[in-house]
């Protein structure tokens, strides 16, 4: 599948199928998300593959009761690692490390609707809950759940807003 290709079909899919996804698949994905860009290549990221179904459950229940993600195969946990990023200072802690991570979502996002494979970028959850689950240290935060698996039935593509409505030339 041609790049862009994958980025108009890429769709968030909440229905997955049962069928496992192979550690090769999961590696591959963690493999290109840590190949996006970083903040000075600190690579401010790491990543908690989760796959035992209580713990699954349990990011279902912090992520406000979002249930697809305990029906998801797997789920990759992507956190923004603080101490990687502090020699940039509060810029680097607010705003770099975030940006690094987001960067692996997306990353991760295209291989996987390019494997034949689905997710939804998850941000609705309780930080505080979803680090606990994982036993994550203080300077580690998590910033997105990623449920990973065989669409169950296809996502669809949402609206998206006029290109004209969100360019601006040289200034507002």
């Amino acid at each position: 599948m041609e790049l862009v290709e994958t980025i108009e079909k890429r769709s968030s899919v909440r229905s997955f199928s049962n069928d496992p996804v192979p550690d090769e698949v999961v590696n591959e994905m963690l493999r290109l998300a840590q190949l996006a860009p970083s903040a000075g290549n600190l690579q401010a990221r790491d990543f908690v593959v989760v796959r035992d179904p209580s713990m699954k459950a349990a990011l279902a229940t912090s992520a406000f009761g979002q249930e697809f993600l305990s029906e998801a195969p797997v789920c990759v946990v992507f956190c923004a690692n603080l101490t990687r990023i502090r020699n940039y200072g509060a810029r680097g802690t607010s705003l770099y490390c975030i940006q690094d991570t987001a960067a692996a979502v997306e990353n991760a996002l295209l291989f996987l609707t390019a494997s034949g494979y689905a997710s939804c970028w998850v941000g609705a959850f309780d930080e505080k809950e979803v680090a606990k689950i994982l036993g994550l240290p203080d300077d580690v935060r998590p910033m997105a759940i990623l449920p990973i698996g065989r669409p169950r039935d296809h996502g669809r593509r949402t609206p998206r807003l006029k290109l004209e409505t969100l360019v601006h030339s040289e200034k507002w």
